[in-house]
């Protein structure tokens, strides 16, 4: 009993180490999440940041594109257009905000395949767009799909601006 014993003692000894720098590895490796102002105490819980979006500048709508941060697909970046005019690059964890003119929009992405998405801008009011990519054949399909502000919210801290 005395031999199993020692065993047991020397591999709790010999594996603790290796625990508590696992333990490390693994908290540094987490992603960092954006806090709100107060909010210091480690034991309490942080809430993630929400990214505020400005209202419109008058006479405007404002159009909110974002794609979630997916490991499946996220090396693969695409352009959003509106017509010939490219209003920005969408990959994956990013967002970019255009503001346009009230009326009928169409905004289109493409690769293998074309995936259009038509919005009626109403003048003061803010639109959500959710990109994403799906199977292709040869690459991966980019799409366009409406979304809504709670969409937004729920992954922004998780979120970076992308410029044009």
């Amino acid at each position: 009993m005395k031999l199993n014993a020692s065993v047991l003692l020397l591999s709790v000894a010999l594996l603790a180490p290796c625990s508590a720098w696992a333990a490390e590895q693994a908290e540094a490796a987490a992603p960092a999440v954006a806090t709100e102002e107060g909010a210091a105490d480690k034991g309490k819980k942080a809430k993630a940041k929400v990214v505020e979006i400005s209202p419109p500048q008058d006479g405007k709508g404002k159009i909110v594109f974002f794609r979630a941060p997916k490991f499946v697909g996220g090396a693969i970046g695409y352009k959003v257009r509106e017509g010939e005019t490219v209003l920005g690059n969408l990959f994956a964890g990013k967002y970019f905000v255009a503001e346009v003119e009230p009326g009928a929009h169409e905004y289109a992405v493409h690769s293998e395949t074309k995936d259009v998405l038509a919005l009626e801008v109403e003048a003061g009011e803010t639109y959500y767009v959710q990109g994403g990519v799906s199977m292709g054949v040869l690459a991966g399909r980019p799409n366009l799909s409406p979304a809504t502000q709670a969409d937004f919210d729920a992954i922004s801290a998780k979120l970076k601006e992308r410029s044009k």
